[in-house]
């Protein structure tokens, strides 16, 4: 059979399987046709039909060759013979000889034992796997390669037919998709509880028609919609527009031109068309096998190259379609964002309109979750496989407590998720009658309580939360939003705007915190080996000085005289600070000569991050006023484990009666130099380790508005004194952890306000 025969014999298969499935009939009666005819026009003895019950389970759906009475009763597992290697792997098997094969299943009740030979090919769809379509011989041969590829053609049809619904059906017959409750598992990047509909951010392609019956009108269409692709990216790099574009913006750019003007990716979806795929179904093959590459991948450079090229996909399935294209007058009401990642300006352009947001991707450190944390939205991240579920209006809980996601809940589901929201709202409601009282606990101590921000929205909180002040405002956040520097007038404005918002509360104004994974646009990005230990916060600011110079200038103007105080990030020597405050000190001095109004009182602190500073000279503590905890970046070093990476994440825990011993060591310093000291970070916002944290001498902690309440609800019910003999008993007696201790503890008391 020769290449034309192929593509021929391809193209009438197609048509015949469109033409079958335009006729009346139910989903299973389309589905046992498929079998029929793809049996007749590729001259096998069988042809199988498995689709996905769950993720985990294959079931045999429809069938031509074996035993009838086996359909929808035999199921397998993905880890269970060479149907459940093809979904595993997402590749097809060819085997002349099927029963030999290593993990070959004998399911007595289909009758296959009388076939030799298997191809097996994966129906899937933008990277799931929706199944498994089959075909056998009694003969011993080895299938064709133009036979594997009729029938991955085949089964990308049948894929659109499952997206679409029309081989589902009442009965026995799977349900359609999008249509069932599905629940996920997460991690929580940002706590909290949402009810909404879904807003995807990149809505989903629905292919209608697969199958063509004219290939030279959808090359055309093909070679069109890649034309105009091509057009927009050139357009984009083209010099007229370079100013508007960041240097990342750019770099993203030229990776989509390379792929846009590949041959070879054109080549195959040319292909695909030749053998009776439409423009848009033959895209979507591509696009589907380049995602199941990806899974595999572990290199991390290839696998953001294929996002690129995952991208370009979807620009030019919607050029193809007119779908997709996002509108913002088509946002539900309470809507949860889903997305596989999300940039921070992306993220805030849609503003706090947002309920939440579900991530498959993402970090604890990113861009994005220090935005929904700073406008106090829940998040939760690594959230497997929702976009290829959820679809736009489905009705979405995030579940906070238990780390999960529901899509389309059960009445049982909702109504115990409704309920948990409202103890929660009660819970936020008893902790306001306690707002205006001090955090004391029951030895006496005083803690003082302040929140962090870093966007204009979250500064109201600071009244409705009764904090003492703003323990950091994250200045980062004004850079990272923008193409461009901001300019020394407009960051002024903003920082008067915050101290006009705190109403003479203390505010500790963070200059820029950027590098690692805080990259701003317009900042040359060198690829680093480790970029959390390498060229960030501080260390950006002393090599370029013009920077920091210009954002003191700044403070010290929004200011207009009123109390100012100064915290360096990230610093990790005497010497990196005494650059920085010589730096700070000749700005004021500048400036007072010019005749400028000087702020009353200055303070310059810094975060102490990184264990080299906790044993800096007691030069360091008597020359800063004040220090402040940086928890998350501190344990990271501290227990050299990489807070974005969630493999080793969890080795790192404040808790470890090595971190509670190393923070008393800092307290203990600061106390006898006489340097106020504070702890923020996520543990600050955590009862039991706040309470631990205060027990070795912290009494200043900045955490989130919403973790406040609870934070000091518990802190006024305990006894300092007596939680640090049980730290240090614990310490001597060899423990690893506080834990359960400190469990005992919260537990005896009161859990509301009374």
């Amino acid at each position: 059979m020769n290449t034309q025969d192929v593509e021929i014999s391809s193209q009438e298969l197609l048509l015949r399987l469109n033409d079958a499935l335009a006729s009346e009939g139910d989903g299973q009666q389309r589905l046992n046709q498929i079998a029929e005819i793809v049996s007749q026009s590729m001259g096998v003895d069988v042809c199988s039909i498995y689709l996905h019950r769950d993720p985990k389970t294959l079931e045999l759906c429809a069938t031509k060759g074996l035993n009838p009475e086996a359909v929808h009763v035999t199921r397998l597992r993905v880890n269970e013979g060479l149907v459940g290697r093809v979904s595993r792997l997402s590749e097809p098997v060819n085997s002349p000889d099927a029963p030999s094969e290593k993990g070959f299943r004998y399911m007595a009740e289909t009758g296959e034992e009388r076939y030799s030979s298997f191809l097996g090919v994966p129906i899937q769809r933008l990277g799931q796997t929706l199944g498994v379509l089959v075909v056998q011989t009694k003969d011993a041969r080895k299938f064709h390669l133009s036979e594997v590829n009729t029938l991955a053609v085949v089964a990308t049809v049948l894929a659109e037919m499952r997206e679409t619904g029309i081989i589902t059906g009442e009965g026995k017959a799977l349900s359609a998709l999008h249509t069932q409750p599905a629940s996920y598992k997460g991690f929580v990047a940002h706590e909290g509880f949402a009810e909404g509909k879904v807003l995807l951010h990149e809505p989903r392609v629905v292919i209608t028609n697969p199958v063509t019956d004219n290939p030279k009108k959808e090359l055309k269409r093909l070679n069109g919609a890649i034309e105009e692709l091509r057009g927009t990216v050139d357009y984009l790099l083209d010099s007229q527009t370079q100013h508007s574009i960041s240097l990342e913006q750019r770099e993203v750019l030229e990776t989509y031109r390379m792929f846009a003007n590949s041959s070879g990716w054109l080549t195959r979806m040319e292909g695909n068309i030749a053998t009776g795929l439409s423009a848009e179904a033959s895209v979507e093959k591509e696009q589907s096998e380049a995602r199941a590459r990806m899974e595999k991948s572990t290199d991390p450079y290839l696998k953001d190259r294929f996002h690129d090229l995952d991208d370009l996909f979807n620009r030019l399935l919607r050029i193809l379609t007119g779908q997709g294209r996002h509108l913002k007058d088509d946002i539900p009401d309470n809507p949860i964002l889903i997305a596989r990642n999300i940039g921070p300006g992306e993220l805030l352009e849609y503003g706090r309109n947002l309920e939440g947001i579900v991530l498959e991707e993402g970090s604890v450190g990113s861009h994005a979750t220090i935005i929904a944390r700073a406008m106090a939205i829940p998040l939760v991240i690594h959230v497997k496989g929702i976009t290829t579920e959820a679809l736009n209006d489905d009705v979405i809980f995030i579940d906070g407590e238990n780390q999960s996601v529901h899509l389309r809940p059960d009445e049982f589901v909702a109504a115990s998720i409704h309920n948990r929201i409202e103890m929660a709202e009660t819970v936020r409601a008893t902790y306001a009658k306690i707002r205006q009282l001090p955090a004391r606990t029951l030895d006496g101590t005083n803690v003082r309580l302040y929140i962090n921000a870093g966007l204009m929205a979250e500064l109201p909180n600071l009244e409705r939360s009764g904090a003492e002040g703003v323990g950091l405002f994250r200045t980062e956040l004004r850079f990272l939003d923008t193409n461009r520097i901001p300019s020394r007038e407009e960051l002024a404005n903003q920082y008067s705007t915050v101290l006009d918002s705190a109403k003479g509360k203390r505010v500790v104004f963070r200059t820029v915190d950027i590098g690692s994974d805080k990259m701003v646009p317009y900042l040359k990005r060198e690829e680093e080996p480790n970029p959390a230990m390498g060229w960030r916060a501080i260390r950006i600011s002393l090599d370029k000085p013009g920077l920091l110079q210009m954002q003191i200038q700044a403070l010290i103007q929004g200011a207009n005289g009123r109390p100012l105080n100064i915290m360096f990030p990230m610093v990790s020597s005497l010497e990196e600070f005494t650059q920085a405050k010589e730096l700070c000190v000749r700005q004021i001095s500048r400036l007072k000569r010019l005749g400028k109004v000087i702020p009353e009182h200055i303070e310059i602190g810094a975060m102490l991050e990184t264990p080299s500073l906790a044993f800096a000279p007691n030069y360091f503590y008597q020359s800063a006023d004040f220090l402040s905890i940086g928890g998350n970046d501190l344990k990271q070093f501290f227990f050299a484990a990489d807070r974005q990476n969630e493999r080793v994440r969890s080795r790192y825990h404040a808790l470890h009666l090595s971190y509670l011993k190393f923070i008393e060591y800092i307290c203990s310093r600061c106390n006898e130099n006489n340097t106020k000291i504070s702890y923020c970070g996520e543990d600050a916002g955590r009862p039991d380790i706040a309470i631990c944290l205060a027990a070795m001498g912290v009494t200043s902690f900045s955490l989130r508005s919403a973790s406040l309440g609870k934070v000091k609800h518990y802190l006024r019910q305990v006894d300092l004194k007596e939680i640090k003999s049980q730290i240090n008993k614990a310490y001597a007696e060899g423990k690893v952890t506080f834990d359960e201790d400190i469990k005992l503890v919260l537990s005896k008391c009161k859990s509301s306000v009374t």
